[in-house]
């Protein structure tokens, strides 16, 4: 019985590798390439490691485009968008569980229902609405259509449906509101749902090109995403100046996951545990 047991953690460690070397083949190819020069780029067979660690490829990418502005435009927007998405969700997934007034079961099922629309459909119609409403190249109408706290809800309202009501019913008899109840036990009680809801957010918000792309005519208000399809215009065949570009790219979103990865990793835990 241990021998098969055994067999059965190696073949799983064995294939575990195999997969996560795979997943990490396009990063540390995209790494290595961002500095090599374009005679190590084309050089065939091809070549893993540069010939020489060059920075030139970075300081390309600052020539070609006003790679700080978009960078600044991105980093902006999506953690705006973050924070109030999440702030909305939360408030949205208390009161759909913890709170009791008439026609909740139907606005649960109505946000619910909207998530199976697909962004094309509203697409036009929003943006006749932002540009009826002067928001046309301005932040504001980069961020606030792009609020879409249909999955966030509810991913957060999974998490508040475990909190005991009587938690709630304590704050309560010792003089709390809603509000208090919300900040003071709802709130430090749901860190790791709310970490895991800010990463899922940050990424959809960060990698977004439709819509900032529809809303910006100047190119001052073009976010990365728009921007690096200006490069591959600019660099059709400069592979290792497109790489330098995609590794600055990636940075924020590393840095969020390294922030946010103990609460993701606690909520996929807590899952686990509660099924």
């Amino acid at each position: 019985m241990k021998a098969k047991l055994h067999k059965r953690y190696i073949g799983t460690s064995v294939f575990l590798i195999m997969s996560s070397a795979v997943m990490f083949f396009p990063f540390i190819w995209m790494f290595l390439s961002a500095f090599k020069t374009p005679r190590d780029v084309y050089s065939y067979p091809p070549k893993w490691i540069p010939s020489s660690f060059q920075l030139t490829n970075f300081y390309e990418v600052f020539k070609k485009i006003p790679f700080i502005r978009f960078y600044a435009n991105s980093i902006f927007i999506a953690v705006v968008q973050t924070f109030l998405q999440i702030s909305i969700s939360a408030m949205g997934a208390f009161a759909l569980t913890k709170l009791e007034f008439p026609g909740r079961k139907k606005l649960y099922t109505f946000m619910q229902s909207s998530m199976y629309v697909p962004e094309v459909v509203t697409m036009i119609p929003l943006f006749l609405l932002a540009s009826w409403a002067g928001l046309v190249d301005t932040y504001t109408g980069l961020i606030i259509p792009g609020l879409t706290c249909a999955f966030t809800t509810i991913l957060l309202m999974s998490f508040f449906q475990t909190i005991p009501n009587e938690l709630i019913d304590a704050a309560k008899i010792d003089g709390c509101g809603y509000y208090r109840v919300f900040l003071k036990i709802i709130l430090p009680n749901s860190r790791t749902a709310i970490g895991t809801a800010s990463l899922f957010a940050f990424l959809t918000h960060w990698r977004s090109y439709m819509w900032p792309l529809i809303i910006t005519n100047n190119v001052k208000m073009r976010t990365l995403p728009i921007g690096l399809k200006y490069l591959v215009q600019e660099t059709a065949s400069e592979y290792q100046v497109l790489m330098a570009a995609s590794l600055m790219a990636i940075v924020p979103v590393l840095i969020v996951y390294m922030l946010m990865e103990k609460e993701f990793v606690q909520s996929i835990t807590l899952t686990g545990l509660k099924t």
